[in-house]
C-alpha cells in the first residue's frame, strides 16, 4: 500500500486471528505490580545466564586451545566454585602445576568437601598428559584468571536475581502450585507464571500446548498430508521452561518412566524430552486449573 496509512487492513487481521487464531492470543495482567516486577528481574536473569554461557565457553575455548586434557577435566565443571577458585588463583596448565597438589587441595576443599580430592587428582592425571608447552599459554594464563573471576561474579549476580525472584513469588498464591511440580524450580516457575498466568486465557491443555510451542504440526498442501512434525513456532520462553523442566525432571520415577517409554518406542533424546514436556504441560493446565499441587503418583501398583 505504498505510504498510505493501513489502519483499517490492520484491524481487520488482528480481529480476523482473534475469531481464527484465538491459542496464539493471550491476557495480559498489565496492572500487576507484582508480576512487572518480576518480568523485569526475570529478564536480567535471562541476560545473566547469556553472558554466563558466553564467559563459560571462553573458557572451555581457551583451555582446548592449549590444554586439551585439562580442558576435559575442568570443562564439564568449569561453573562449579572450587573449579573458578582454581582458576582464579592458579591461572592455567602452568599455575596449577607449580601449586602442586597440596595447595591445589587447600583451594578446592572448602568449595567442594568431597569433589575436592578426586578433582585434583584428575588435574594432576590430565597434566601429566602433555609435555608440549603450546604457544599462546603464558597469555592464557593471565586471561584465565580473569574470566574465571568474571564468570563467578555473573554467577553471584544470578544467585541474588533468584533470592528476589523467590521473594516475590512466595507472595503469590500460585507459586505453590507450579513449584509443587517435579523440575520447576523458582526461574522455571517465574518464567511460566509471566507467561500462562492462571492459566485461564487457554480453554484446553491443547491450546496451552500450542501457544508453547509443543504441539505437534500437520503439513497440509491442498488434499496432500504429510504427517506430523515438529513444531517451530510458539513462545519460546514457555517452551524453553517446559523443555529443561522437563530435563530436570527425569530425576522423578514418574517422569522418567515416560522419558524411558519414549526412548525404547525409538525417540533420541530431544523428541523424547518433548513428549515429556508436552506430557507435563497437560498436568500442569490440570493443576492450575485446579488450584491444587500436584500429587506424586507411585509407579507401582499399591495393593489394596
Amino acid at each position: 500500500m505504498g505510504d498510505q496509512p493501513a489502519d483499517a487492513r490492520d484491524a481487520y487481521v488482528i480481529a480476523d486471528a482473534a475469531r481464527t487464531l484465538p491459542h496464539t492470543l493471550r491476557r495480559v495482567d498489565a496492572g500487576d505490580e507484582a508480576l512487572a516486577e518480576l518480568e523485569v528481574l526475570v529478564g536480567f536473569d535471562d541476560d545473566l545466564a547469556g553472558e554466563a554461557t558466553r564467559v563459560s565457553n571462553r573458557i572451555r575455548g581457551l583451555l582446548t586451545q592449549i590444554h586439551p586434557a585439562l580442558e576435559r577435566v575442568l570443562g564439564p565443571k568449569v561453573q562449579h566454585k572450587a573449579v573458578l577458585e582454581l582458576l582464579s588463583r592458579c591461572g592455567g596448565p602452568a599455575g596449577l602445576r607449580k601449586a602442586g597438589r597440596r595447595k591445589l587441595l587447600s583451594i578446592a576443599g572448602p568449595h567442594a568437601p568431597r569433589l575436592g580430592q578426586r578433582l585434583v587428582e584428575q588435574i594432576m592425571t590430565a597434566l601429566d598428559e602433555q609435555t608440549v608447552t603450546v604457544p599462546g599459554t603464558q597469555a592464557a594464563e593471565t586471561i584465565l584468571p580473569r574470566l574465571a573471576d568474571s564468570l563467578r561474579d555473573v554467577l553471584r549476580q544470578r544467585d541474588q536475581v533468584a533470592g528476589e525472584v523467590e521473594r516475590i513469588l512466595d507472595a503469590h498464591p500460585l507459586a505453590p502450585v507450579l513449584t509443587s511440580m517435579p523440575g520447576i524450580g523458582v526461574r522455571t516457575a517465574a518464567r511460566i507464571l509471566l507467561e500462562v498466568g492462571d492459566g485461564t486465557a487457554f480453554p484446553t491443555p491443547g491450546h496451552l500446548a500450542a501457544y508453547a510451542g509443543l504441539a505437534p504440526v500437520t503439513r497440509r498442501s491442498g488434499t496432500s498430508i504429510r504427517g506430523e512434525h515438529p513444531p517451530r513456532g510458539g513462545n519460546r520462553n514457555l517452551k524453553r521452561a517446559f523443555f529443561l523442566a522437563a530435563f530436570a525432571a527425569l530425576a522423578d520415577p514418574t517422569s522418567r518412566a515416560y522419558y524411558d517409554r519414549k526412548r525404547a518406542e525409538g525417540k533420541r533424546h530431544n523428541a523424547a524430552l518433548i513428549c515429556l514436556a508436552r506430557r507435563r504441560c497437560d498436568v500442569l493446565f490440570a493443576i492450575l486449573r485446579d488450584k491444587i499441587p500436584y500429587q506424586h503418583r507411585p509407579t507401582t501398583p499399591v495393593p489394596a
